[in-house]
């Protein structure tokens, strides 16, 4: 058909989401090490336009709240100036091993505050 999979719109949210923390030196390898997991509990998007294949999109990802026991990112992925779709992932601090919610590691908020 010449468009974008629906479903890979996910995997571009991912990597955006995991460039944001690479950039504020979080990685998900050293949560995890720490014994906190990162599950995606929401995916929410809305699709303006198609994207096609073989086009350059920019994806945009932003925090607009510091999180607590969820954090929610939001994105826009673009081709060009011109806006494809729009979405949010909200995702849950996990403690590993009890499988139970816990409030996001100290020094990761102090890594987004920066922001």
């Amino acid at each position: 058909m010449g468009y974008v999979y629906y479903g890979n719109y996910a995997t571009y949210f991912e990597v955006g989401r995991v460039e944001l923390l690479r950039s504020l030196g979080i990685s998900y390898r050293k949560l995890e090490e720490q014994g906190i997991l990162l599950p995606v509990v929401n995916l929410n998007v809305d699709y303006k336009k198609p994207a096609f294949y073989d086009d350059n999109l920019t994806l945009e990802t932003i925090l607009t709240d510091l999180p607590g026991v969820k954090i929610v990112f939001h994105y826009a992925l673009k081709r060009g100036e011109e806006l494809l779709s729009k979405a949010q992932t909200t995702l849950v601090f996990l403690n590993a091993e009890s499988g139970r919610p816990v409030k996001c590691p100290e020094e990761i908020l102090n890594e987004l505050a920066k922001l």
